[in-house]
């Protein structure tokens, strides 16, 4: 059986492209499995303090953490589209002024929208004083889909998204650049049924076997065309 050069090549780069792109998905759901173990370490973990000394979001991420300090309600975000099993409603984020000096942002929890007012925020407490609050660092207060600036613009207390960096410069705060999800409950309220982090594992595991079903396929179409030729040859 003959085999021309130039079909061979082709169909052995796609090989080649197909094969590599399936083990990179591979190697992508490991390091997702790794980061989910982590993370369940952490969990189980005893709470890291966060005072006025900076920490690297690297450092910190997913872990748990304490603060203590007094909540800062002038400043309050309500973060909208944060839907709880099919409702509408807000998350409530809130800097939170840290005992021995600086701030972080506290994602407090969810409240359910009002039905016919959008903007009228249903009632919730903010304990006064200094407290002490415990949570898991966050990389951000969870992101929405975002239509260009959408609610986000500064100086408005409903918004879509919130950047730490971004809150910081408007604000004048020396924020950590992490947002605590508050777990501890201080009666303000709020939900705190935070869902797990969504790691995708098995859609990297998917694409890796449609990529390595596109090889399969590649080698099965030039050993047939190969064939065929063989017999128009003959």
């Amino acid at each position: 059986m003959k085999f021309r050069l130039v079909p061979v090549l082709l169909i052995l780069i796609v090989m080649a492209v197909t094969i590599r792109l399936g083990f990179w998905q591979r190697d992508r759901a490991h390091q997702k499995e790794a980061l989910q173990a982590q993370i369940d370490r952490f969990e189980h973990a005893p709470a890291q303090p966060v005072g006025a000394q900076p920490i690297a979001l690297g450092s910190i991420e997913y872990h748990r953490v304490r603060a203590v300090g007094r909540f800062m309600p002038d400043h309050v975000v309500y973060l909208d589209n944060r839907p709880y099993r099919d409702q509408p409603g807000f998350y409530v984020v809130m800097p939170f002024a840290l005992s021995g000096g600086g701030y972080v942002l506290v994602n407090r929890g969810w409240l359910p929208r009002n039905a016919d007012v959008r903007t009228a925020i249903a009632p919730y407490r903010t304990p006064p004083g200094e407290v002490t609050i415990e949570g898991i660092a966050r990389a951000n207060a969870s992101r929405a889909f975002e239509l260009g600036e959408g609610g986000s613009a500064a100086h408005q207390a409903i918004r879509q998204n919130l950047d730490v960096g971004a809150f910081a410069r408007e604000t004048g705060l020396t924020l950590q650049p992490f947002v605590i999800e508050q777990t501890s409950d201080d009666g303000d309220m709020l939900v705190r049924d935070w869902p797990a982090p969504a790691m995708g594992v098995e859609t990297n595991y998917g694409y890796m076997l449609q990529w390595w079903g596109m090889a399969a396929a590649a080698l099965g179409f030039g050993l047939y065309a190969a064939r065929r030729a063989a017999k128009k040859g003959n």
